[in-house]
């Protein structure tokens, strides 16, 4: 028989907690905590030592994004996945960033969160299919070879045409006119063209755009 695993369900839907643990327990492999916020998920974890924590981002008191940062800042001895509906790459790169393993969408299946719990288990990372690019182009950037020590390279048509626009000082309103896009999508690219290439700070990418016009 498989060595039973503790696996806490934190999130502030009642449902989404009960419908997983409903599954899991229906695999005698598994004993499963539940957590309404994420106060109360850090408390389970430094008491019940579960081999594994699924942890919504969007919770009350404590977001998991916080659990994960006390979980990493205590070395508690912990497997976090983040089950969650937030698609942008920028917030994927940050959960790398505090530790977490998993990586899964809500939108998914059951049969995914089991896969990823699997996954885990053998210390390897996990993340939905729809965004395995991710971190292809995460781990593309923390190589970045010396013949392209901007990072350009890394970005894609959109991204780069974007540069080009805010290199000539347009602004947001601007760019979304001029490549036929919504604000929302302008913001998107800024926020992953900020991720690729590591950029932190208000004015850091105009900076990067005016200094590599000519690349561009």
């Amino acid at each position: 028989m498989d060595k039973l695993q503790t696996i806490l369900i934190a999130d502030d839907h009642a449902l989404v907690r009960r419908g997983l643990r409903q599954v899991l327990e229906l695999k005698r492999s598994f004993r499963v905590i539940e957590a309404e916020n994420g106060e109360e998920a850090l408390r389970v974890i430094r008491k019940e030592q579960p081999q594994i924590a699924v942890l919504d981002i969007e919770m009350p008191k404590m977001t998991g994004f916080d659990v994960a940062l006390r979980v990493q800042n205590e070395r508690l001895p912990v497997t976090l996945v983040f089950l969650t509906m937030f698609k942008e790459e920028h917030v994927f790169n940050k959960a790398m960033d505090v530790g977490v393993k998993g990586y899964v969408l809500k939108e998914n299946t059951i049969a995914e969160i089991l896969q990823c719990l699997r996954v885990v288990t053998d210390g390897k990372y996990y993340l939905s299919p729809s965004i395995s690019d991710f971190l292809v182009r995460r781990n593309t950037r923390l190589v970045t070879p010396a013949s392209d020590p901007t990072g350009i390279n890394l970005l894609t048509t959109a991204e780069r045409n974007l540069l080009k626009l805010l290199a000539e000082m347009k602004t947001n309103q601007q760019i979304a006119d001029a490549l036929h896009i919504s604000i929302k999508t302008v913001h998107n690219h800024r926020n992953n063209i900020c991720d690729k290439l590591g950029l932190h700070g208000a004015h850091a990418l105009m900076k990067f755009a005016m200094e590599n016009a000519s690349l561009l």
